[in-house]
Order: structure tokens, then sequence, then C-alpha cells
């Protein structure tokens, strides 16, 4: 532990002592920074079409979408849009000390270890799920749902493909960090 914590940067010495376990490599936390973010961009989309901006959508799918939006539509978008970046922000965890050892504030759990398979089976599980869903766009899912005459085109089409185009990355960046924390605390 002692040689743990002089290769520690300083502001580390703690979450080492607290979590038991080496720190995250700064790849590691930068990777897990980046699949939190993954998910802003089409977060940010799916909420302004939500408030009824125009996105490009056309026909009978912008009039189905059309009655709910303002309205439970709206709530929809932007639950989803929580629900996404909350569980793309648990990828942190894995970089963190909350990810080890539960959070003091916790009521009745608070200052408990984390079992590591705890969060390493269900990461894994998520960015094995995540790459899938990831390679069956990139490998025609997404071009045909752009032809669907309703879908967006033109300048409205590149921007959803651009907002939804990081959602890729998400499942192999997890992947990486789920890696590395597995490394780090199955190593003893």
């Amino acid at each position: 532990m002692t040689k743990l914590m002089i290769k520690a940067r300083p502001a580390q010495r703690v979450r080492v002592a607290a979590a038991g376990m080496p720190p995250a490599p700064r790849w590691a936390e930068l990777a897990a920074m980046a699949a939190a973010l993954t998910t802003v961009p089409s977060g940010l989309w799916r909420i302004a079409f939500g408030f009824g901006v125009p996105v490009g959508l056309s026909g009978a799918t912008a009039a189905a979408y059309a009655e709910h939006q303002p309205g439970w539509g709206t709530v929809y978008c932007v639950a989803l849009s929580a629900l996404a970046e909350t569980l793309a922000f648990l990828t942190m965890g894995l970089v963190r000390p909350w990810g080890r050892v539960v959070p003091h504030w916790i009521p009745v759990l608070g200052g408990r270890r984390v079992h590591p398979l705890a969060l390493i089976v269900p990461a894994a599980l998520g960015s094995a799920g995540l790459t899938n869903v990831g390679v069956m766009a990139l490998t025609g899912g997404w071009s045909r749902n752009m032809a669907d005459p309703d879908a967006p085109h033109g300048l409205g089409g590149a921007v959803m493909t651009l907002a939804y185009l990081p959602l890729v990355f998400w499942g192999p960046l997890l992947g990486i960090v789920t890696l590395d924390f597995a490394r780090r605390a199955l190593q003893r």
C-alpha cells in the first residue's frame, strides 16, 4: 500500500487509501469522461425535438409526434436523455472512489465497500450490448432508418447523424474502462 501511495498523484493519495486499490491511469480517466460525454449530443438533439424544435421529420411521423409535443412527448424525451446521461456517467464510478466505496452521505450503505464484480459484470454486459448496437448502426441500421421518407434529410439528417454518431463509441469506451477497473480491482 505504501508503494502505491508514493506513486499516486497527491490528489489521489486519499482515493488510493479509501478505495484500497491503485488509482486509475490518466488514459482510463479520460476514456471514462469521454464515455460519459457520448450521450450529450443526442440528448440535446432529443430534448430540442421534445420541445417541438423542427428537426426535419416529415409526413405521418412528424404529425404523430406533433400531437404530444410539447406535452408527454417532451417529458419522454427529457427523461430518456436524463436516463442515458445518468447511465453513461456511471462509467466514472470505475475510475473514482465512489465506485469502490459507497459515499458516506448515502443512508444505510454509506462507507461500505462495493464488491468489484458488482461493477464489473453490469459494466461488461452494458459494454457488450452498446457495442453490438453501435456495430449494427454502422453496418446499415442507421442508413436504413434514414432512408425512410419521413426521416430528416439534408441539413436535418446531417445534424441528427452527427448528434447520434458519438453513441457508437460509448460501448467500446465503457469496455476499456471496465477492463482497466477489473485489472486494478482483481490484482492482489
